[in-house]
């Protein structure tokens, strides 16, 4: 990076500043404004992760609390996900068999994200994570398994296991909701009808025409539907269960949830964050906060503005898959609060197909066998089966210069790949839509040097690259890259293909070529907080009564991507960790 992260903040927090100054009226000027709309001892806002567990933190500890949502809906980015929970020694894991301590995960976690982050803040994640999961189970009808076998993503660092530590929702009724399930935010990918399907299933799922276990796991997500159909239930997985669950815990607990309810501006008073001002039914009014204010309104994925500003391009809002009210307006308002922000030019990226509507955000299709990953210049710049946040971060890398040399790149597969695999939800051997291939996001060719003039590399160069990745995979290895060189590599991969699961030559045309950009599942910069989720100004003293979790927060996972479900894990436990230091400091 070019400047320090001290540097980064102390510049992102003073252009807030001129901003506020020259442009936007005061907290205080907007709520002389607005009309009253009660009085709360917490005021939350964002209905997502964050949110919810620090709302169902709050009131367990007998606070008085209201959710503001921006959206029509409850659940956010949280509720559209896979809704993977990343969180070292819970006692999920650990009833599980895996051989966690504190001591390793302490270690991995520093390894993973460097001295960017304060170790007494990946003290508080580490130390909070595993009760804040308790405390939920306790006061939801959520419960979670364990994704045996998705590998922490740098399993050769001290402390990593290759066996994974994320878990995920189990399976919830969504009945529980009653008439509120209607208000649930809609999944990123909807679940086949009459299949219940968890995260860890997908692995399998995309094997099914090829792999006995996969044809077995296709079975059982089958069975579970019909299971549910015939009890009359409304199965949820994934991040529908996890959001239905909180939910569900707020109804329990008596807390409102305001949806169509955005967040205008905060309210100081004597250096000291009092509340909120949110628009309610088309009247812009104030929420008083008598203890504080939590803001886990998600990142600015969708504000092509802040984007612009603060990333490197090409970057825009059509490459993500977060809630589209995401659009930083925690984040904005924190800042003419006097917040610091941090990572900022970063986001949880992962590559992604830029198919029409929305795009795809590649996880198996990159690392299955028979595919690899080509710049402007027709050859292999990364491990394709790196952590997906990694490869993006190669992409960016390697453009900055050279605008256009690896950013859009291209995955390429054979048909051999195509007649085993699931791609996305087209099963082996099914054509693509004709939209995708119309909207320039897919091309497909009988030849390489076909191939080649359609996406507009060199030929000479892509045979080249091509004869190599082919005489590299026939013997397993990929000296080049290191591809399957750690367990993380080898996750969704086929287990039938020796020597190595992750390599295997393209031979059999036609070949496909598929549009890579640098998509996300949201941003990760925003509010510099510390170990107790409270704002910070640049000079680092505490804006009072101003907290901040989950991607409106800068993220306790620095630049990198701890494993599946370092968003999620971190978002719940600084939301809980949040509503449990204002309950600790009432007087």
């Amino acid at each position: 990076m070019s400047s320090s992260p001290a540097r980064r903040t102390v510049l992102a927090a003073t252009g807030a500043g001129l901003l506020a100054a020259g442009v936007l009226p005061s907290g205080t000027a907007r709520a002389a404004d607005a009309s009253p709309l009660g009085a709360y001892d917490v005021v939350v806002v964002g209905s997502g992760a964050a949110g919810m567990t620090a709302a169902l933190t709050a009131a367990t500890r007998g606070l008085s609390v209201v959710v503001v949502e921006k959206a029509p809906t409850f659940g956010g980015s949280a509720a559209r996900s896979g809704a993977g929970i990343w969180l070292p020694n819970n006692s999920v894991i650990l009833a599980a068999g895996v051989p966690d301590t504190p001591q390793k995960a302490a270690a991995y976690l520093a390894a993973v994200v460097g001295g960017e982050v304060p170790a007494d803040r990946q003290a508080a994640f580490l130390g909070n994570g595993p009760r804040m999961l308790d405390f939920v189970m306790a006061n939801s009808p959520l419960r979670f398994r364990f994704m045996e076998g998705y590998s922490d993503y740098y399993p050769d660092l001290p402390g990593g296991l290759p066996n994974g530590r994320s878990i995920e929702p189990d399976q919830l009724d969504g009945n529980v909701l009653g008439a509120e399930l209607a208000r649930l935010n809609p999944a990123y990918m909807p679940v086949p009808a009459g299949m219940v399907v968890f995260s860890q299933d997908y692995k399998w799922l995309t094997l099914a025409a090829v792999n006995a276990r996969g044809a077995a796991v296709s079975a059982e997500c089958l069975a579970r539907g019909t299971k549910a159909a015939l009890c009359g239930e409304k199965p949820l997985t994934m991040g529908q269960a996890l959001a239905a669950g909180l939910r569900a815990g707020l109804q329990r607990a008596g807390v409102p949830v305001w949806l169509d309810c955005p967040l205008v501006d905060l309210v100081q008073e004597g250096g000291a964050v009092t509340g909120v001002v949110v628009e309610k039914a088309g009247v812009r009014g104030v929420v008083r906060a008598r203890r504080g204010v939590i803001v886990g309104s998600g990142g600015f994925e969708h504000n092509a503005e802040m984007r612009a500003r603060y990333q490197q391009q090409p970057i825009g809002t059509q490459w993500t898959v977060g809630a589209k009210e995401n659009t930083g307006d925690g984040i904005r308002a924190g800042e003419r609060a006097g917040a610091a922000l941090a990572l900022m030019e970063d986001a949880w990226w992962g590559p992604s197909i830029p198919l029409p509507g929305e795009p795809y955000f590649c996880l198996a299709e990159r690392t299955l066998p028979g595919g690899l990953i080509v710049n402007a210049r027709g050859t292999r710049f990364v491990n394709e089966a790196a952590p997906y946040s990694d490869v993006v971060h190669v992409m960016y890398e390697k453009d900055r210069g050279a605008p256009g040399s690896h950013i859009p790149a291209w995955l390429i597969v054979d048909q051999n790949y195509r007649s085993k695999y699931l791609f996305k939800d087209v099963l082996p051997t099914f054509v693509f839509p004709d939209s995708w291939y119309a909207s320039g996001a897919v091309r497909k060719a009988w030849t390489w040097d076909a191939l080649a003039g359609q996406i507009g590399v060199p030929a000479a160069a892509f045979r080249a690259t091509l004869n190599r990745f082919n005489a590299q995979a026939w013997n397993g290895t990929d000296p080049d890259f290191g591809r399957g060189n750690t367990a993380y590599d080898h996750y969704y991969t086929d287990p039938g293909v020796l020597p190595n699961s992750c390599l295997a030559p393209l031979w059999a045309p036609p070949f496909y070529a598929f549009r890579i950009v640098p998509g996300d599942l949201g941003t990760k910069g925003g509010i510099v907080t510390d170990a107790r989720a409270r704002a910070l100004r640049p000079d680092g003293s505490v804006i009072r009564g101003l907290y901040a979790a989950g991607n409106a927060s800068a993220a306790v996972m620095g630049h990198s991507y701890a494993g599946a479900g370092s968003t999620i894990g971190p978002a719940m436990t600084f939301g809980y960790v949040a509503a449990n230091d204002i309950a600790d400091s009432a007087t």
